[in-house]
């Protein structure tokens, strides 16, 4: 039976409408672009952006905020990269790059307005999805606020829950937010761990 997204799967993976952006970076980098796409996982991981690490590996969230992320979730390696079980869609597929001071690039906009409303399309079987980071919660959400955002999770569509960033830059706003573990965690736990025993 063939696969019906191994065709957008192989547009995306050779797609460089942003080779010259991405030359032009402080990390004169090329395009390697990145998603996990499943037409069976429950759980879709809307991100920002793969990282530097991620972007050498062909791996998204392979470096200290994919643990940290991992840790949240419940899971472990085996797990997280297991397509039965998750689908991973960033904004942007491509590492932006930095900038002369070392600071993270946004993912370029031509990314979602090209590819985003297509891939979502062919995922009609996913039922929990995680916003992380601000970016991927103004395009699902239209919210301008992270801690907003997160804080209202109650209020946040049926099977949609926004995140902050796993990276380590975050771990200031995560002290100052104990809630976010203590009530936000626990209920991303309980639905993770229900969807995939079901799955």
């Amino acid at each position: 039976m063939t696969d019906p997204l191994a065709p957008l799967v192989s547009s995306i993976r050779a797609c460089t409408l942003c080779a010259e952006r991405f030359a032009a970076t402080h990390t004169r980098h090329r395009p390697r672009p990145i998603v996990r796409l499943s037409g069976t996982a429950p759980i879709l991981i809307a991100s920002q952006a793969p990282g530097a690490r991620a972007h050498a590996s062909g791996l998204p969230f392979d470096d200290p905020s994919g643990d940290r992320l991992r840790a949240w979730l419940g899971v472990d390696r085996a797990r997280f990269y297991d397509q039965r079980n998750f689908a991973i869609l960033p904004m942007g597929f491509c590492f932006p790059g930095y900038d002369a001071k070392g600071s993270d690039l946004p993912p370029p906009r031509i990314c979602a307005k090209t590819w985003r409303a297509q891939a979502l399309n062919l995922l009609p079987q996913i039922k929990l999805t995680l916003l992380i980071g601000g970016y991927a919660q103004r395009w699902h959400l239209g919210t301008a606020s992270v801690t907003q955002a997160v804080a209202g999770w109650r209020d946040a569509p049926p099977g949609v829950l926004p995140l902050p960033h796993p990276s380590w830059r975050n771990t200031a706003w995560l002290k100052k937010h104990p809630w976010f573990e203590a009530e936000v965690l626990h209920a991303l736990r309980a639905n993770v761990q229900n969807l995939l025993e079901g799955s």
